[in-house]
């Protein structure tokens, strides 16, 4: 649909720039990652009244969709609303060009290029990702040049300077295609990413959740990424994503009995089937390892392959770990053919084998 802009250009770059408007905003992202949909819906009607249809209300709303469906999949009846905010925010940021606006209308097209690519990715929606990622690219060199405008900014750069140099690494296919990008720096890229998660507008807390990631998934430094995801739940303790994350770190760094507590509690306060198959997979992990009861860590994990299974590839991950500890205990059991089954089922499915609670 073509924007019809309602306020003049000066007016649709205020919500970055008016403090009362800033502050809207940044309430209505709190309420988004804590889970208070409601609250965050009232904040997006409020800035859409002020600001009809400006692309950072289509980000905001996009936003509020991933979320409150979480985890948004393939056949989540929200899947094209979703892409439709995203894709309209996108388009809005680029049928104009106003340079004392553009700071604000790249941010909001990298936040919107960025969630869907999160979405593509997490989907294995590989027809999505790379033309989307193919666009996207000559915005990300733009970012290195705003970092000043917004701090939101050094979360692009410090995704590019991380990855750029690590992915290759950890995945030595890629090695010739990164010859035809700009070198990055890991260091440099992780010291962006905590600036990021301090002082960003919007993306605080996608920053804190990457940096958790890449220190567990990528450096394979647990105590470091237990920091970050420890924080993001403190912040946000009603999202399930990053609880389920916090909770892993746990078990990752033996903290068994604190895990344990989590998700006992956790156990009484969420509906959702997906974090409740992530939690039977925690509590089969905590049967196997502590109180070694492999009979009743059999069930869970089990019990939670059938219940995530209906999530597809983004169920992989946390498939992988009960597929792991299915291998371990036919190990221990004496059945070598199911060990080797088990463990090559968990090696296909997942992308960090040394994740694996071994």
């Amino acid at each position: 649909m073509v924007l019809c802009f309602s306020v003049t250009a000066t007016m649709q770059a205020q919500i970055l720039k008016d403090t009362a408007s800033l502050n809207l905003l940044k309430s209505g992202v709190d309420d988004i990652y804590n889970f208070r949909f409601e609250s965050a819906h009232e904040v997006s009607q409020k800035l859409n009244m002020l600001f009809p249809e400006h692309p950072v209300v289509y980000l905001l709303n996009g936003m509020i969709t991933y979320w409150e469906n979480y985890p948004l999949i393939p056949t989540s009846p929200s899947r094209n609303l979703y892409e439709n905010d995203m894709r309209n925010c996108i388009k809005s940021c680029e049928e104009r060009y106003h340079p004392d606006d553009y700071a604000e209308s790249l941010l909001a097209n990298m936040g919107a290029r960025g969630m869907l690519l999160l979405y593509y990715a997490d989907n294995n929606l590989s027809d999505n990702v790379f033309p989307m990622a193919k666009t996207t690219y000559r915005y990300i060199r733009q970012c290195f040049n705003y970092t000043s405008f917004y701090p939101d900014f050094y979360f692009f750069t410090g995704l590019y300077n991380y990855y750029r140099e690590a992915y290759p690494d950890a995945h030595p296919i890629y090695k010739v295609l990164a010859l035809f990008f700009p070198k990055g720096d890991k260091d440099k890229g992780l010291r962006e990413l905590e600036t990021a998660a301090t002082n960003s507008i919007m993306l605080k807390a996608e920053s804190s959740f990457f940096l958790s990631h890449i220190y567990l998934s990528f450096e394979y430094n647990y105590q470091k990424a237990y920091i970050f995801s420890k924080s993001l739940h403190e912040l946000y303790p009603g999202n399930l994503e990053y609880q389920a994350a916090y909770i892993r770190n746990m078990l990752l760094l033996k903290k068994y009995d604190e895990a344990e507590n989590m998700i006992r509690l956790s156990n009484n306060i969420s509906e959702n089937t997906f974090f409740r198959s992530q939690l039977t997979i925690f509590n089969g992990i905590l049967q196997e390892k502590k109180y070694r009861n492999n009979t009743l860590a059999q069930k869970y994990y089990n019990e939670a392959l059938n219940d995530i299974s209906v999530f597809g590839y983004y169920g992989n991950e946390y498939s992988a770990y009960a597929y792991f500890g299915l291998s371990r205990i036919s190990e221990i059991n004496g059945d070598r053919q199911n060990r080797k089954i088990y463990r090559k089922k968990a090696l296909e499915l997942t992308d960090y084998r040394k994740i694996n609670f071994d």
